[in-house]
């Protein structure tokens, strides 16, 4: 398929520059080139990524690591650097004359280089649309001012861009894609050396330190208190990386949970969530991993007090329910137990439901299922065709 070509291309191949911090947008990238390469044959794709994109052909001017900063402290102490590496990559970028500009998700960095983009009448897209049903969604207008074009991962978001004049279209979750649609309990279990015949509880703090600092205490007194009522309980407790890792074996060593009965694995998510027959986990995107597992869930979440008391005084926060299983089904599927009410004692009660009441796990799949199939929609694929018919960029007439 040829393509509508940039004029000043000598070699008459398009130009695609893309921008993906951490591993998630590496691999949304590459997921995204492959299918851009199957539409534009001759295209050159260049930009910020991982070894992903890099092994997908894209030549990356830096990588997607120098984007990947967290919280206030950091993001402050990096900034000198962070504003260096934007300059010289703008300037890089104009330099090259890309046809179109791709942010894939990092939207503390990306929709600035994408508002400065188009302000130059370069076509720009934003893949994977901010939170903006549930945080002030008049920021759907600032992202409109970046992007020529969103593309969502969620059905719900589209709808919120059409409201304020923005062109979004829903291209569905990579993760559902790539999730099977009925997991093997028993092969996971046995890559984790776990009994099948005892009960598995999968424990999420969360992927960041802030997040099982705050949570990962009170989940493993939730977990020994449902062990004290499941004494053949097998606790299984991913960590994202070797930082998460040290801080929950600490918290592990602090809790009365047995140690025989807890086991603290490098990574292995997946495998985690297909073990297991309940998890308790903080909200955030394990919500989705554990929804498209299929695994009935109890979800924990607290902040500070002070961040929590603003939140609700600005109004900042636009939703009833915030796991996101809730938010797709429009309904309570899973129990949250959010701030005053997330403590050992109401976690785990809520996940004792779940492993005595075998109707309820049963009357959950289903629901589980039809959301899954909502989200399969072969995103890269989508994301590719609503990128390859923006106006220009599109398959020439014949």
């Amino acid at each position: 398929m040829s393509a509508v070509l940039h004029p000043g291309h000598v070699d008459g191949s398009p130009r695609i520059l893309l921008v993906a911090g951490e591993a998630s947008g590496d691999a949304l990238g590459a997921g995204l080139i492959a299918e851009l390469r199957t539409r534009f044959p001759d295209a050159r794709f260049a930009g910020i990524g991982g070894d992903a994109m890099r092994n997908a052909g894209c030549e990356t001017w830096h990588d997607a690591s120098e984007l990947s900063v967290m919280g206030l402290v950091e993001v402050l102490r990096h900034l000198p650097r962070l504003l260096k590496l934007r300059r010289e990559f703008r300037e890089r970028g104009l330099a090259w004359r890309p046809d179109v500009v791709i942010g894939i998700d990092a939207p503390d960095f990306n929709l600035g280089v994408e508002r400065w983009f188009k302000q130059l009448g370069i076509r720009t897209v934003h893949y994977v649309s901010p939170s903006v049903w549930a945080w002030r969604e008049k920021r759907a207008e600032k992202i409109g001012e970046s992007a020529d074009r969103v593309l969502c991962l969620f059905p719900m978001e589209p709808p919120i861009y059409a409201r304020h004049g923005i062109d979004a279209c829903f291209v569905g979750h990579p993760m559902a894609d790539a999730m099977p649609m009925h997991p093997d309990r028993a092969a996971a279990r046995a890559r984790l050396g776990l009994s099948d015949a005892a009960p598995v509880l999968a424990v999420l703090p969360g992927s960041r330190l802030g997040e099982i600092d705050k949570l990962g205490e009170t989940f493993f007194e939730a977990a020994w208190q449902v062990s004290e009522a499941l004494p053949a309980l097998q606790v299984v407790v991913p960590a994202a990386n070797a930082a998460c890792r040290a801080l929950l074996q600490a918290q592990l060593s602090r809790s009365a949970l047995p140690a025989m009965h807890s086991h603290l694995l490098d990574g292995q998510a997946r495998d985690a969530l297909a073990a297991a027959d309940v998890v308790l986990l903080a909200s955030g995107t394990a919500t989705l991993e554990t929804m498209l597992s299929k695994r009935p869930m109890v979800v924990g979440y607290r902040i500070s007090p002070l961040t929590y008391r603003i939140v609700r005084a600005l109004k900042l926060l636009k939703v009833q329910r915030y796991s996101l299983p809730n938010v797709l089904a429009g309904e309570e599927l899973v129990p949250e137990l959010i701030q005053d009410a997330c403590t050992p004692e109401r976690l785990a009660a809520a996940v004792l439901r779940w492993f005595g009441d075998r109707a309820a796990v049963e009357a959950l799949q289903p629901r589980f299922e039809e959301l899954h199939a909502l989200l399969r929609q072969d995103a890269s694929a989508r994301a590719a065709d609503a990128i390859a018919g923006l106006p220009g960029l599109g398959p020439a007439a014949s």
